[in-house]
């Protein structure tokens, strides 16, 4: 599902040339969850950008969802993070001011094209915020929320399209242990059910948890 090759991203600052990666390879098969590690800096926010389909300026071969990320144009793009990939920030990006049941609706009301009635999609949300053990609080404003029960609205919605791919950044950053091992224990089990599931993190307890671990130093992986 994820397949990267001799990725490499470099960075202006000033007249230097930054390079933070220098010739990544990456593959994430379907059913899989895993986890890069790094210090701060490293590269990790970066890879994701670019495996994402986020970020253009890289060097090197991306596919993900069975798409050569570089033969596609802006509308494409859009088109394939909307429906294939699901994303989850650490800084959760809810907007402050629609209930947590309008955050998860928003990709479905937004995605170009989107046939389905208000209703259907409705529902659909309904039943990601019961999975995520948020039923109880579709009303509420994320002001209103803990941030453990943020992490998991942003979940509900980045699985709301029922991606191919999730994409996960520092997603136990703000998170105590038990909510942290709960939003693991999803991620597991999105991956077991047939997703690829790429996370990163400097944590411990989420690399513990992932079926390969690999460290991103010096803008490689090994």
């Amino acid at each position: 599902m994820i397949s990267a090759a001799g990725v490499t991203r470099s960075f202006l600052d000033g007249d230097r040339e930054i390079p933070v990666l220098r010739g990544v390879d990456l593959e994430v098969a379907a059913g899989e969850l895993v986890a890069v590690v790094g210090g701060s800096g490293s590269g990790k926010s970066t890879l994701l950008g670019v495996v994402g389909a986020l970020d253009q300026g890289y060097g090197g071969e991306v596919v993900v969802a069975g798409e050569r990320l570089r033969s596609l144009g802006p509308a494409a793009r859009a088109a394939l993070r909307s429906r294939r990939i699901g994303f989850v920030f650490q800084s959760f990006n809810l907007v402050p001011s629609l209930p947590a049941l309008e955050n998860v609706m928003l990709p479905g009301l937004l995605r170009r094209g989107a046939r389905e009635p208000r209703a259907a999609l409705r529902a659909r949300a309904v039943a990601v915020l019961e999975r995520v053990g948020l039923a109880s609080k579709g009303s509420a404003r994320p002001a209103r929320l803990s941030g453990g029960e943020r992490q998991r609205v942003a979940i509900a919605r980045a699985i709301l399209a029922r991606p191919a791919v999730l994409l996960a950044d520092e997603p136990t950053g703000h998170l105590d242990a038990a909510t942290g091992a709960e939003v693991i224990r999803l991620f597991a089990e999105l991956a077991r059910e047939g997703a690829a599931v790429l996370v990163v993190t400097h944590e411990e307890r989420v690399s513990s948890a992932a079926g390969r671990v690999l460290t991103l130093r010096d803008g490689r992986l090994g």
